[in-house]
């Protein structure tokens, strides 16, 4: 799906940004490129997809492997960061400003650019052209492998000098739920977080081979991110690309020749790779970590995301039986299914090892998705119904859990329907309220995080980090009902206001906001490609992409609520509450508030870094 404009051709978004209707049947192949539902790195000149292209390195701009490979959109628009547009010359600000509101929308588009005319909400065909570069404008030299930044290079690595753990730091080893490192933040905010060379290091076990699963990589970064003594040590890749992006997926790995690929089968159209996991095989034992960080730098330094970081597991005494090892969560035999649902046999080891070891400490229970159209019994292995089935097997009714609300926070939107019965407020708002046996469904309140305009704008990153907020305008007009739900992304008590969210969560919380019935760390956005949709006439349940997250139970931990932890930071070794990453209660959209929506300009107000945003 595109329709062209001044701005070129605008794609779609081929996993999130989909109408059911307008589907081929499942098999069907498809051509072009395959927008992200997430990017790492859009442009202030480029913040949208653009079809493919080839990257061929130039003398003036990054080489191909130092380039973020998970989409032809991120290729295009690293290249474009060399030139950012200043706020004070920008030629969109120049002569008269008139504001013009989208009868259709309630857009006020030409409060950030300059427009003569009446936007329809139907077609961006009437956005202002892009005044033409100006051919002085020399781009500076990149010597580095670092792909460029519009704050300079020294963006990514300006970090102080105990950014990285030289020793095992305070950990919450009760939840074992962490956030990454940011940069730029009071010392305390970062005790207790976790930068991906912290994940990697000697302090949490001696590696010998790992496994990456993930929606985005840049190799020649993750491969740097190993410490020096594990970095010629196997890791197995394992991606969602094809065609031109797997090329050059494994273009990049070609100096690293430790590095090989499974290619996860997209069966079901517009589906992604989205899991983010990691498998760490050590002489000690083995680990796993599931997280909502790319493998790409942009991810892990001034974003907000999440992890969790299983216990080091321990070998099993051989001649073991085939039930050993097993948690109460049963995090073993889910984990060994999800890793089969691949059909790969370049997993077979690993899967093959995960049996060798004793994972019975795992409190927390796997909530994943992969693609797939399922019946009987199966609807409930994936996706919400997954959800919803522990909630009815492992939670209990709650007195007056009727005003207990119900949050969802994500990065990601997809394509819901013309009014909230469609899948929100039907199949998916019955999973998130669903509370033990209880024949009551009741219809608490839905309280959505996703950044504002003005969230964006000011924070650490300032506009780009907008392209890891890809909710499109095509999008986002058919769907205006969903913005009353809105809430603003505010992180005063994890510091982490300013560090926009690539993290994805969901609760359901106590009308004080002092307890949480459970929680979901996950890389599923809202959306129906990621948590699934049910199909004819209830009787068939269709993933698109394949996700994956840890799901908290108190029941899990002795307990029947979490009590939320007012100051996660800084974190110490005794029991404290659940370090929810935002604050509670969310705080609601103003009347001047937007979703921020990454295909359209920003150039009334300049961001943190003094530049505008001119899609192109």
């Amino acid at each position: 799906m595109s329709q062209d404009s001044q701005h070129g051709k605008w794609t779609i978004s081929s996993s999130d940004d989909d109408d059911d209707e307008a589907l081929p049947p499942s098999g069907t192949a498809t051509s072009g490129s395959r927008q992200p539902t997430e990017s790492s790195h859009s442009s202030y000149r480029s913040a949208t997809p653009s079809p493919p292209v080839e990257v061929k390195p130039e003398p003036a701009k990054p080489p191909v492997s130092s380039l973020a490979v998970g989409s032809e959109a991120r290729q295009s628009a690293a290249k474009n960061q060399l030139n950012p547009v200043k706020y004070e010359t920008s030629p969109s600000l120049a002569g008269k400003r008139k504001k013009v509101a989208s009868d259709s929308t309630g857009w006020a588009l030409s409060d950030s650019d300059e427009d003569d005319g009446e936007v329809k909400g139907k077609s961006l065909s009437d956005l202002p052209k892009k005044a033409p570069p100006n051919p002085k404008t020399k781009k500076p030299k990149v010597e580095s492998e670092r792909p460029p930044s519009p704050h300079g290079r020294l963006y990514y690595i300006d970090e102080p000098d105990d950014f990285f753990e030289s020793r095992l730091p305070p950990l919450n080893d009760t939840y074992r739920f962490y956030l990454n490192k940011v940069t730029g933040l009071e010392k305390k905010y970062n005790n207790g977080a976790l930068h991906i060379r912290d994940i990697l290091s000697p302090l949490f076990g001696t590696l010998k081979e790992s496994v990456q699963f993930n929606y985005c990589f840049d190799i020649a970064w993750m491969v740097k991110q190993y410490p020096s003594e594990f970095r010629d040590r196997p890791v197995l890749i394992v991606h969602g690309d094809k065609r031109e992006a797997k090329a050059r997926l494994i273009q990049q790995a070609q100096p690293f020749p430790h590095v090989r690929f499974c290619q996860a089968k997209l069966d079901i159209a517009f589906g992604t790779h989205h899991t983010k996991m990691m498998l760490l095989w050590y002489e000690e034992g083995f680990r796993v970590i599931i997280l909502t960080s790319n493998l790409i730098r942009a991810d892990w330094y001034q974003k907000t995301q999440g992890m969790w970081m299983s216990p080091l597991f321990p070998r099993l005494p051989k001649e073991s039986s085939a039930s050993a090892g097993e948690s109460p969560t049963f995090f073993k035999r889910d984990l060994l299914e999800y890793l089969a649902s691949y059909r790969a046999p370049e997993l077979e080891e690993w899967i093959q090892r995960i049996k060798e070891h004793d994972l019975s400490e795992t409190r927390v229970y796997l909530v994943g998705s992969t693609p797939g159209r399922y019946v009987g019994s199966d609807m409930e292995r994936w996706g919400h119904l997954r959800l919803r089935k522990l909630l009815y097997e492992h939670t209990n009714p709650i007195p007056g859990e009727e005003r207990w609300p119900v949050i969802g926070q994500f990065s990601s939107i997809g394509s819901m329907g013309l009014d909230k019965s469609k899948w929100l407020a039907g199949e998916f708002q019955r999973t998130l309220t669903t509370l033990g046996k209880s024949s009551l469904r009741p219809d608490p309140p839905m309280h959505l995080l996703y950044p504002s305009v003005e969230n964006v704008r000011t924070s650490l990153e300032g506009y780009p980090a907008g392209g890891s907020l890809p909710y499109s305008i095509q999008t986002a007009q058919k769907q205006l009902w969903l913005h009353s739900y809105f809430h603003r992304w505010k992180a005063e008590a994890t510091g982490r206001s300013h560090a926009m969210p690539h993290i994805k969560t969901y609760m359901r919380a106590s009308q004080d906001y002092s307890q949480l019935a459970w929680f979901l760390v996950t890389s599923a956005n809202l959306s129906k490609a990621a948590w699934g949709a049910l199909e004819k006439n209830n009787t068939q349940m269709m993933v698109r992409s394949y996700e994956l997250g840890v799901l908290y139970l108190p029941s899990a931990f002795g307990m029947k609520t979490f009590s939320v932890d007012k100051n996660p930071f800084p974190v110490s070794a005794s029991f404290s509450g659940f370090p929810v990453p935002f604050d509670l209660p969310p705080t609601s959209y103003t009347t001047k508030d937007q979703p921020w929506i990454w295909n359209i300009p920003y150039s009334q107000a300049p961001d943190t870094h003094g530049n505008i945003w001119v899609p192109s």
